[in-house]
């Protein structure tokens, strides 16, 4: 046990979360967790992306699942979506195992805390923002689900959509999503906001909480704030010119109503929420390519999102304004940005594109899948995000062993680059600089 206590914070992080892969697996093949019986590969490809709060799925979850199973998903799904920031930040006192200082500031900056000793505070607003903003959710989708559905059936319905909303995993009990709900704003604009509000990070909830201003937020929150809403808007003007006259999404509805409820729905759930409320698979391919850049940029540090985040975006836009600048620092909001988080957000990116297409090479190389189809998926499972173009049922046993674990390293990897990037070493040997011609 001690041995174990003892690996590496990222490598105790991975066997936790394939632990709860596992046992998600095992009891998902119970005979009581499924209706017509289930493989290990159905059992194993859902379990990951419960856990993952990703949303890709290769049985359908309403019908496939009984009450048992649906209650398994709803738990690896909180679990899953929680995990991620608890167990980084009590994994000293939970575990036993001693995080180091460096760890310990790393994970200070990420969560926007001011102090080494308010890493615990942050778990209480967790357990706060997610308790009453779950229970909120079920109650006002009630008032739709259960006038449909009846008491029992409603309320269930009401409870798993927004747990899944909430913690970023869009899973939906309905075969379609949320396209039966598009013009029921109720529904669209409560399962939005919860996983907008989950996405935006419990770091800047928490900044927003204490202290209520923009002049006494930290740095992060703003730049999440103003990075987000731009997003938004950018998005919402984009699906709406793309897709307006596309017969097989938003001019298909029935109502100039339903295509804005569509419009800023499908804007908004590309960041990581997974839910849709037109068909993804008929968008315009323009649409489909901003969708994967919104999937790859996903939503904020310490949150249930995926993606490379909402800052590691912006500190590269800041970055490649310094350039041209021919500025030597990065600014914003009266904050200057240091070069070492500048090549935070190099790692990150390249090594982000190298999982994307070393799993797009292997899946186009082993199935005849159109080629944006399969960046497409691939794309959603790094992001965590779940939207899908129908490749997902196509996949054989090497193609969902690969999605798993795009699904796994996208909800790892972030985290994981983050505690090996914290660990600084200073070269004893001083190399004089080169010259390099780029461009």
């Amino acid at each position: 046990m001690r041995r174990f206590l003892d690996l590496p914070a990222p490598a105790l992080l991975a066997l936790l979360y394939l632990s709860w892969i596992t046992v998600g697996a095992l009891l998902l093949m119970l005979p009581v967790a499924s209706n017509d019986g289930i493989t290990w590969s159905d059992a194993f490809f859902t379990a990951t992306s419960a856990v993952t709060v990703t949303g890709l799925v290769v049985v359908d979850t309403g019908t496939a699942f009984t009450t048992f199973g649906q209650g398994v998903l709803m738990l690896l799904i909180q679990l899953g979506g929680m995990g991620l920031m608890t167990f980084a930040v009590l994994v000293l006192s939970s575990l036993g195992m001693q995080i180091g200082l460096a760890q310990r500031q790393f994970l200070r900056e990420e969560m926007g805390l001011s102090s080494l000793g308010g890493l615990l505070d942050i778990v209480r607003i967790v357990f706060k923002v997610v308790l009453v903003c779950e229970v909120i959710g079920m109650a006002i989708m009630a008032f739709v689900f259960v006038p449909d559905f009846g008491w029992r059936e409603g309320l269930w319905q009401a409870a798993f959509h927004s747990i899944s909303a909430f913690n970023n995993a869009g899973f939906s009990l309905f075969s379609n999503s949320l396209m039966g709900y598009v013009g029921n704003p109720l529904i669209i604009i409560t399962i939005s906001v919860q996983f907008i509000v989950a996405g935006l990070g419990f770091a800047v909830l928490s900044d927003i909480l204490v202290h209520g201003k923009w002049q006494k937020f930290s740095l992060h929150t703003r730049l999440m704030l103003v990075g987000t809403l731009s997003l938004i808007l950018i998005s919402c003007f984009g699906y709406g010119v793309l897709e307006w006259n596309n017969p097989e999404t938003l001019a298909g509805l029935a109502t100039s109503g339903e295509r804005l409820n569509a419009i800023w729905f499908e804007a908004v759930t590309p960041r990581t929420a997974g839910f849709n409320s037109m068909n993804t698979a008929a968008m315009q391919d323009s649409t489909t390519l901003m969708t994967m850049v919104l999937m790859v940029i996903g939503g904020g540090s310490t949150s249930t999102a995926g993606g490379i985040k909402v800052t590691t975006a912006v500190v590269l836009l800041l970055a490649t304004i310094a350039f041209f600048r021919n500025s030597g620092k990065m600014r914003a909001f009266g904050y200057s940005v240091g070069l070492q988080q500048g090549l935070k957000v190099m790692a990150l990116l390249t090594i982000s594109l190298f999982v994307i297409l070393a799993g797009l090479f292997l899946i186009v190389a082993t199935h005849e899948i159109d080629f944006l189809t399969a960046a497409f998926e691939v794309t959603s499972a790094f992001g965590t995000v779940g939207l899908s173009q129908g490749a997902t049922g196509e996949l054989n046993d090497f193609g969902r062993a690969i999605i798993c674990l795009i699904m796994f390293l996208g909800r790892l990897g972030p985290l994981t680059l983050g505690f090996f990037l914290a660990s600084k070493t200073t070269p004893r040997i001083q190399y004089p600089e080169g010259s390099i011609f780029l461009g």
